[in-house]
């Protein structure tokens, strides 16, 4: 799976959240000033050539779809990071947060027990 600019992250963090969606909702959420229409319909053109949507039309009306959950691009996006930067280690990513005061002792021992209440 490809990686998605900024830009296109944030418009999929948006379409996500409402579903099947049109680009002036989309604005709504992020903002008029922060994009311009022209250039949001370009990065939803390019999400769709990527595949992450679909879209129909009704009327004069482009609708987009998510082909891609969230939960399916985050775990696509952390195992390529956690591969490229800590050899596929998600111990030496643990160590990195820790050795650099990014997990608190606390935080930690919570990540325990979320782990070994899953292998209940």
């Amino acid at each position: 799976m490809q990686k998605l600019t900024l830009q296109e992250e944030e418009a999929m963090k948006v379409i996500w959240q409402l579903g099947e969606t049109h680009i002036r909702a989309i604005l709504d959420q992020v903002g008029e000033e922060e994009i311009p229409y022209t250039t949001l319909a370009s990065t939803i053109k390019n999400l769709e050539k990527k595949g992450f949507l679909k879209s129909r039309k009704i009327g004069n009306v482009s609708l987009y779809t998510p082909l891609i959950t969230e939960t399916v691009y985050k775990n696509s996006f952390l195992n390529r990071f956690v591969e490229d930067y800590f050899d596929s280690s998600y111990q030496q990513m643990v160590n990195f947060f820790v050795e650099n005061n990014k997990l608190t002792p606390g935080e930690l021992k919570e990540i325990i027990s979320m782990i070994e209440s899953e292998k209940k």
